[in-house]
């Protein structure tokens, strides 16, 4: 299997990574728009995996790169805004394409690729929502469908970010809403996808509130905290030494080689002041969604917590689950800002799950637990688990419906921009009048 990317950047490097040096699997072709990155890619499969240089492409020569190298999949791993435009171009040069999450930014996008995949049905679009991959939540998947709390008529879910993690997206393009769709729809669309695969529900309409309560420097100047507000970024910035918030891109290898390294090429910062002017995201929000079948979710989301995880509760017409998982995390400091794992002493990977919890409150008899564990690799185990499923040549089987085509990315996603829609107007908003996903349908599974 041939596979070229767009967009080669931290997130792809996860792809890159689990692939190269794979049996059956060769990297045809790298499309950035930096060379320098495009380097360092090359670079680590030299001393990591001993690969031969992947050829290397700018934005213009996207179609070059297909036509000259012929992949089979092109896994799109840009900025969020741009998705579609690679998507589109991509099935109709006759490649299939892996995307990462989120599909894309908007309803008008997202109609795009939609319409796009009706004029090529022999191509696949699939959306990587590595989340549903992780032991835990598949565990919570497969608890639900057995029916040990009945029918699922609510959920309640709280996602908590923390100083780490949830500081990194306003250092980053994902501030801003025009590049990322804010929270609610770049780091959410996998909460909601969460949601719309463990009840097998699409959703019908949202209403949502949301403010920027921490980052920005308004709100830093609220606190007293005027002494972090000096800089706009934080690599060799003196007064910046002792701010728990900086990240110094100079001192990890990785982030020197991927954009320190590709400024001068791109213009682009990636370790700016969270306490800047010009973000436009909320970094707190709730939403309330309701869903066809009648299924109601209260969802929350919040970007300066102490500590990590989530917490979801399910309440059925037999009984209730509760579901949470939280990370041993509370330092600001950025350089592991995702990913739900690191290295141990031994240098092999040491989970940071702190808590994970399934408990069984069934009607009209005893509470249970149902042990479960996160796994090795990233997002709790997802990413490894994920990655050799979709570039599997479907020879595994996808027993609990983990693979998500473009009507399932467009049920979450349109969520998420439902939200935006009524963080904007005050109102409720039906998703139908964004995008009519197939009337009459009321399980997700019936959305390919």
């Amino acid at each position: 299997m041939r596979i070229a990317f767009v967009g080669v950047g931290h997130r792809a490097t996860r792809f890159i990574d689990e692939l190269a040096g794979r049996p059956g699997v060769e990297l045809a072709g790298f499309c950035d728009t930096s060379q320098t990155r495009i380097a360092a890619q090359n670079r680590w499969l030299g001393e990591k995996r001993g690969c031969p240089p992947v050829p290397g492409y700018a934005p213009d020569g996207f179609a070059d790169m297909l036509r000259t190298t012929r992949p089979k999949v092109v896994v799109v791993a840009t900025a969020d805004a741009q998705h579609h435009e690679y998507i589109i171009r991509s099935l109709e040069l006759g490649c299939d394409v892996v995307t990462e999450k989120p599909m894309t930014t908007d309803a008008e996008k997202c109609r795009l690729i939609l319409e796009a995949a009706g004029r090529h049905p022999d191509r696949h679009i699939t959306v990587a929502f590595n989340y549903r991959w992780a032991p835990t939540n598949a565990r919570v998947k497969e608890l639900l469908a057995s029916g040990v709390i009945g029918r699922v008529k609510g959920v309640n879910l709280e996602w908590l970010l923390d100083l780490k993690h949830g500081a990194d997206y306003f250092r980053r393009w994902h501030s801003e809403k025009r590049h990322s769709g804010g929270l609610l729809v770049h780091k959410a669309t996998h909460h909601f996808d969460l949601v719309n695969w463990w009840t097998d529900s699409v959703p019908e309409w949202v209403f949502a509130s949301g403010s920027l309560d921490f980052y920005g420097k308004a709100n830093a100047v609220a606190r007293g905290r005027t002494d972090l507000t000096h800089y706009q970024r934080y690599t060799g910035e003196a007064g910046a030494a002792r701010d728990p918030f900086a990240l110094d891109l100079a001192v990890n290898p990785h982030f020197r080689a991927l954009y320190l390294e590709a400024e001068k090429e791109t213009g682009y910062i990636r370790d700016r002041n969270v306490f800047r002017e010009g973000i436009d995201i909320e970094d707190q929000a709730s939403v309330m969604v309701r869903y066809r079948n009648g299924l109601l979710l209260t969802y929350t989301l919040n970007a300066f917590s102490p500590r990590e995880g989530m917490r979801a509760v399910f309440n059925g017409d037999g009984g209730r689950l509760e579901y949470y998982q939280f990370d041993k995390t509370h330092s600001s400091k950025g350089e592991n800002d995702e990913g739900h794992e690191m290295n141990g002493e031994d240098g092999g990977p040491r989970l940071l799950t702190e808590q994970t919890f399934i408990r069984v409150y069934p009607h009209h008899a005893p509470s249970y637990n149902v042990p479960a564990m996160a796994g090795p690799g990233g997002h709790w185990g997802g990413d490894p688990l994920m990655v050799r499923q979709l570039f599997s040549n479907g020879d595994q089987a996808d027993k609990l419906g983990r693979l998500a085509g473009q009507e399932q990315g467009a049920a979450s996603l349109l969520v998420g921009a439902a939200a935006n829609e009524s963080l904007a107007t005050g109102r409720r908003v039906k998703l139908s009048d964004l995008v009519n996903l197939r009337p009459g349908v009321s399980h997700l599974h019936e959305l390919v």
